[in-house]
Parts: C-alpha cells; sequence; structure tokens
C-alpha cells in the first residue's frame, strides 16, 4: 500500500533535523541569545532516550494491534477513494486525533503526570522537540486505535504519523517568526510558542500539531501577542530525567493515600492537574 517505510522517512527527517538544529545554534550565538543550555539539554537527551526505549519496545505490539483492529474496520477507505485522498484523510484524521489525545494530555491528571516531561523545560528550540515523555508512546495507544477501526490502512498511519511527528519539531524555536497567511492553517513555531507558554493567557491554547484549524474550531487558540515566558507555571528546577518523569506520578500517589472513597480516587486520577501549564 505505501511506497515509503517508516525508516525511510527516517532516514530522510534525521539529518534535516540535525542540520536545522545546528543552523539554529549557529543563529542563537550570533544574536547573543543562547538558545540552548547544556543542562537543559542532556536532561531532553535523557527523557529522549526512555521514550525511544519504549516506543520501539511496543513499536511492533501497536502495529500488530492496529492490524488486527482493521480487520473490523467501518469503512473501506483502499477501495472507495484515490491513494492520494486517503493520504491526506490520514494526516488530516491523525492531526484530529492528536490534538483530542493532546487536549486531554493537559486537562487529565494522569496523562498530565505523563506530558509534563515535555513541558518541564524553561527553554525553546528544536532540540526541545525531543523532549518527550517515557510513557507517551504507550498514553497515545487508546487514542489512536480509532484510526484502524475507523478504515484506515495501519501502514499509511505508521508512515504519515512519523511524518506528522517530524512537522511537530518545525514549531518548536524562537529563530522563526510569523508566517503570514499560513497562521491560519497551520501550527506554526508562533503558535507553537504560545503553547509552551506559562504567562496565564496561554496556559492550555494551541493543542494541534500540523494544524491548527482544531484550536481555532474548539476554542483554543492563542496568538502570540506578548513574549512567551517558557515553562511550567511551577517549573521542576531540576535537569534529573528521572525526576521529571516520576515527579508529577509521586505528587498523585500521595493526593490518593490521602482520599478514602471510590469517587475522591477517580477524581484525583481523572480531574484536571492541581496546576496548570502547557507542549
Amino acid at each position: 500500500m505505501t511506497t515509503i517505510s517508516v525508516n525511510e522517512v527516517y532516514a530522510i527527517g534525521v539529518p534535516i533535523v540535525l542540520t536545522m538544529i545546528f543552523i539554529e545554534i549557529l543563529i542563537s550565538n550570533f544574536r547573543n541569545q543562547n538558545f540552548y543550555k547544556s543542562g537543559d539539554t542532556l536532561c531532553t537527551i535523557g527523557l529522549l532516550s526512555g521514550n525511544i526505549i519504549v516506543a520501539f519496545a511496543i513499536k511492533g505490539m501497536v502495529l500488530a494491534f492496529h492490524i488486527y483492529l482493521y480487520q473490523f474496520r467501518i469503512f473501506e477507505f483502499v477501495n472507495q477513494i484515490p491513494i492520494w485522498a486517503l493520504w491526506i484523510i490520514t494526516f488530516i484524521s491523525i492531526d484530529l486525533v492528536f490534538y483530542v489525545y493532546h487536549r486531554m494530555s493537559h486537562r487529565i491528571r494522569f496523562l498530565w503526570a505523563i506530558h509534563l516531561s515535555h513541558h518541564s523545560s524553561e527553554e525553546m528550540n528544536f532540540a526541545v522537540s525531543f523532549r518527550q515523555a517515557w510513557f507517551g508512546p504507550i498514553s497515545k495507544i487508546p487514542f489512536f486505535m480509532i484510526l484502524p477501526l475507523l478504515g484506515f490502512d495501519p501502514t499509511i498511519i505508521a508512515v504519515a504519523g512519523v511524518i506528522s511527528t517530524l512537522w511537530g519539531i518545525v514549531g518548536h524555536t524562537q529563530v522563526i517568526g510569523k508566517l503570514g497567511p499560513l497562521e491560519w492553517i497551520f501550527n506554526t513555531p508562533s503558535h507553537h510558542r504560545v503553547h509552551h507558554g506559562s504567562n496565564k493567557q496561554y496556559i492550555d491554547k494551541n493543542y494541534g500539531n500540523l494544524l491548527i484549524i482544531w484550536d481555532r474550531l474548539f476554542g483554543t487558540f492563542e496568538p502570540e501577542d506578548e513574549e512567551v515566558n517558557f515553562g511550567l507555571v511551577n517549573n521542576v528546577n531540576t535537569f534529573n530525567p528521572v525526576k521529571v518523569t516520576f515527579m508529577a506520578w509521586m505528587s498523585m500517589i500521595n493526593d490518593l493515600k490521602q482520599k478514602n472513597s471510590f469517587i475522591e480516587i477517580i477524581k484525583v486520577i481523572f480531574g484536571p492537574p492541581i496546576t496548570h501549564t502547557k507542549e
């Protein structure tokens, strides 16, 4: 079905991303902006390493799970629409599911305990896009399983998902300003800087990955009007990736120990995070 594999996408994308980071470092140094801090970058590497280990451990199982679900598909997209249209619809559908997953990751405490890692940096650069949660690949499974059930080909989902992820890297930078008409449709660096801000008006805004249309439709859009303060409302104040990964879990567990009823426990797990923040 696909003419390009996941490995081929990485083979093309990784050198481009590394070049982007190198150019961003040169620009930030030339402007004396110092976007990269050694401790922050090392923490990102630690978080990314755990994420990659988990992702590779479950990658085959997730694809097999999607292939299994695909036999129960509701629609026969492959036989009903041209392949180019299927790719476009797959990209759009992945982006919508990501919007829902991402928004819930900010509004449900146990999901935020996972997602907090990505927002723990007080910097904003291309490398921050790799500051991914160790258990993020697992938390996405219940959301993206809807796609093969609807009738999207699992192999196309896998490849389109990687391409969409690579696009998400572009938004994590301060060297690119606003992009004119593109700001209306795509999740640009300006929009994503807002998402990573701890400014009161920026909290829980701009959840899209590829497109910004979902935020505009569902009332979570906020333009970049004032300088962004990157990081959390209450910053983690550590570069230890293990502490960053588990600190929100420990806080939630401590709160659970103080609850005596099932309803109170459910509220702690599925209620909103104690403090609000932001990806």
